[in-house]
């Protein structure tokens, strides 16, 4: 599912006139997707990492790994956490997806302004750990809102590569 996701999200940037790279290997990481669009004299640049689950059965973010090691608790365990675990959690899958020196150098050689966070998700088992990740400055979108904005709205381009499963997408809701 995370795959086709990409490809929806890419379709949306692409159609506001991003120029994208989708699934950046660095080492044992990945960025889902890099996007620079122009707008006047100003570059535009999005890091955006894609979650995207039919039924999730799991938190988001891994359980520390202190606690991991403390508790004996596997990193998705679905026991309850406490608001501490939820937190350092998160903060650790931001640091993981966003902020390794790997992923902060690859940006900068692309473009060494500013760039934005971005997380697309779909559905959530535990939508409270949505409220850390934007704590942390992480712009959230959701997936069927992408999806639908797709459907009928304006763009700089009609289509890109993604149109074809985009419009099989959009056949379930007519």
């Amino acid at each position: 599912m995370a795959l086709l996701a990409e490809e929806i999200v890419e379709e949306w940037l692409n159609r506001n006139g991003f120029f994208t790279i989708r699934g950046i290997k660095l080492g044992v990481h990945e960025i889902d997707l890099l996007a620079l669009a122009v707008r006047g004299s100003t570059i535009e640049a999005r890091h955006i990492e894609v979650q995207a689950s039919v039924r999730p059965i799991s938190y988001l973010c891994p359980l520390p790994k202190a606690a991991q090691k403390k508790t004996g608790r596997k990193p998705m365990s679905m026991k309850g956490r406490t608001q501490g675990e939820m937190a350092e959690g998160v903060r650790e899958w931001i640091h993981k997806k966003y902020h390794l020196d790997s992923k902060r150098k690859l940006r900068s050689a692309l473009f060494p302004g500013e760039w934005k966070l971005e997380l697309v998700i779909h559905r959530l088992r535990f939508p409270e750990e949505l409220d850390l990740v934007e704590a942390h400055g992480i712009t959230i979108h959701r997936l069927d809102q992408i999806a639908e904005s797709l459907s009928g709205s304006p763009t700089v381009i009609k289509s890109a590569a993604g149109s074809d499963l985009l419009e099989l997408v959009m056949l379930g809701r007519e």
